[in-house]
Formats: structure tokens, sequence, C-alpha cells
């Protein structure tokens, strides 16, 4: 018999997973990154670097959750430049000018796989793709942070900013407790977008924190806590667990401590860039910050709540998980995870936290909503 602990892990794994990008769109958007980058390394001066960056490298890409959201994947196109040699602006620019060739190449060719729009972003090039869309950022090699520190342009700033992406994959990858080759099989200079057959279970932890968070504020971009603040912080607070529910409750209950605060300044470094600091904008935008705990506070009490509902049915633990998640992911988790169970109809966590056949299982709704995306009906 499964424990509740066992059945939420089931359920929300259930859940997310049908939120991951479906293996036709992740190959497409995959195929799309390494023919632009393997493009800006041959037609770029010799030395430009391509590789991956974001929630595609980690493995926590969440589909979003709007009807008309796009999965996006991030590459930076890093050019073997000083800082005093060129500007963010003449960057930018000579990055944006190779994307435009590529794109008319496309065209000139007769190719109807290519990208539908090219935008100027604040710190990216945008190429917009049906499903997904493809950030391209320029970046340069940051000499103060060597061997994979990068200097970003920002259209809004004059100073350059830092970063590491290469590091902070490594990072997370090591927390994940993941060990991953990469091979690089195309250009020698474009780096492969690593292929997760399996999810470990912090990646599905800050897959479940991400969605929770996307649908909180899905009205509210602008205040919605960053990715990357979120993954950082569960990526310090994991310790190991393997049972999934168990390592969201632990995450939980130890990632504000990773919050710092130096006098008026709150803090969160980036573990692979020490003067990178993810809450910057927190003493700028007290809203964001409000906003960051007001989610936190809300997802804690939904797994507290959770984890205290031993001797409810599953159609209790159904209704209370719709309530802080999209219903057509925990609807089809719940039917999986009947089918797992003989498709038992009577089903209650009894007092001990095992399961038993006593109390009726989730109703079902009609599937209607399945529409709102295509990967729910695969």
């Amino acid at each position: 018999m499964d424990t509740l602990d066992d059945m939420l892990s089931m359920l929300l794994d259930g859940a997310v997973e049908v939120l991951d990008i479906s293996p036709d769109l992740h190959d497409s958007a995959v195929e799309r990154y390494e023919e632009v980058g393997t493009w800006l390394a041959e037609n770029g001066r010799p030395g430009w670097r391509i590789y991956p960056q974001g929630s595609f490298i980690l493995g926590t890409v969440v589909r979003p959750s709007t009807p008309t959201g796009e999965y996006d994947i991030d590459l930076v196109c890093q050019l073997p430049l000083h800082p005093d040699s060129t500007t963010q602006e003449r960057l930018k620019q000579r990055v944006g000018d190779q994307l435009t060739a590529y794109r008319q190449w496309k065209k000139d060719q007769g190719h109807t796989d290519g990208p539908d729009s090219l935008e100027p972003r604040r710190r990216c090039w945008t190429l917009e793709y049906p499903g997904f869309h493809l950030d391209v950022l320029p970046a340069i090699p940051d000499e103060k942070h060597p061997p994979t520190g990068i200097r970003l342009t920002d259209k809004e700033l004059r100073e350059w900013q830092r970063g590491n992406p290469r590091g902070y994959a490594a990072w997370f990858h090591k927390r994940s407790e993941l060990s991953r080759k990469v091979l690089d099989k195309r250009h020698a200079n474009v780096a492969d977008v690593p292929t997760w057959q399996t999810r470990s279970p912090l990646q599905r932890v800050v897959q479940i924190l991400k969605w929770h968070c996307m649908i909180m504020f899905a009205d509210d971009t602008d205040n919605r806590p960053p990715s990357i603040l979120i993954t950082t912080l569960a990526g310090r607070a994991y310790t190991g667990e393997e049972d999934l529910f168990t390592a969201v409750r632990s995450v939980l209950d130890n990632m504000t401590s990773f919050i710092e605060k130096d006098g008026d300044e709150w803090w969160v470094p980036n573990p692979a860039h020490e003067k990178e600091n993810f809450t910057d904008k927190w003493n700028e935008y007290p809203e964001r910050r409000e906003a960051f705990f007001a989610w936190f506070n809300e997802i804690n009490a939904t797994v507290n709540e959770l984890a205290g509902m031993k001797g409810k049915g599953l159609d209790a633990v159904f209704e209370r998980l719709t309530k802080s998640f999209d219903h057509a992911p925990v609807l089809r988790s719940f039917e999986k995870y009947a089918d797992r169970m003989g498709a038992a109809p009577n089903q209650r966590m009894g007092n001990t936290g095992l399961l038993s056949p006593y109390a009726t299982g989730p109703r079902k709704r009609d599937h209607t909503f399945y529409g709102q995306h295509s990967a729910a009906r695969d």
C-alpha cells in the first residue's frame, strides 16, 4: 500500500510530467537551436561560441500556463572580444545582423521551417517559431571571472551585466546529484542541449514550484518571482531527498533561509558568480519582494495542508490540488494513478497514511479543457 507521501509524490510527478515539453516539440526546438547556432558559429568570425542556458540545459522546462504560452529555449552567442574593443550596442547589432542574414537565407532557400519573426529584446534577440521561441543572448568573456563568466548586453543599463550560465548549470547538476556528459556532435563551437530521459527529484521540485508560480502570477507577470531565483533557492535548500513530496516539503522548509540581508540590501547570490544578485530589484521595487513572499506563503500553506490529509479521500486530495494547480494535468495524473492501482473506484488514506479501499476517488470531469494545450492531448 502507498503512504500519503507516496501518493502525493506520484500525483505531483505525474501532473508535472504532463507539463514537460512534448518529444516532438523538444526535438524541433533543439533542431532550430542547432541550426541557428551552427549558422552563427560558421558565419561569424572565428571563435564565436554557442551554448544553451536556462531551463532546457537545467532540465526544468515547464509548459506555460496560458493557452497562447510558448516554450522558450535560450542560447548564448559568445564572441571572443574584450569589453574595451566593443560596446553593448555594437555587440548586440553584430549578432542581430547574423540572425537577419540567417532568416533571409532560410527564405531564399525556400525553407518553410524558418523563424516567423526576429525581434530585439532588452538583452537578447528573439526568433519566433510555432509553439516556442529561441532567445539569442549576445555575450563576451568576463575576464574577471574565467573560465566561464560572461558579460551581457542590456539596452536599459549602461554597465555591462555579468553572468555565468555554464557555471550555474554545473552547480545545479551537482546539486541534483546528476552526472551527465554533454557530447558535441555538430559544429565544434555549438554545445548540445542535454536530453533528460528522467528527471531528478530536484528538477521535479523546481518544475512544481515554477508551475505554481506561473499560475499564481498569470495576470501579473511583471511581479512574478523569476525562475532563476526559485531555482537557486530550491537548489541550495535541497539535501538529497529521493521522495518527491518529501523533497518539496524539505525545500520549502529551508529555502528562505538562503535569502540574505546586508543592511537594507536583500541578497541571493548567483552560486556561480558571487557578484550577481538575483534579488537586486527588491529594494528598488518592494512589490516584487512582497510578491515573492506571497507566493512562498501560498505554496507552503498548500503543501502543509496536503501533508495533513491522512484519512481524507482521494476526492478531497484531488480537490485540494486543483485549487492550486491546473485542473487538466492534475486530472491526468489522477487517472494514471488510478490505472496503476488497478482502477479501484474506492480509495481512502487511512490514519496510518496507507492507501486503503474505503472512499470514492476523484470525480471525473469532461475533458474539453484539454483543448487549451495540444500537449495535454498527447
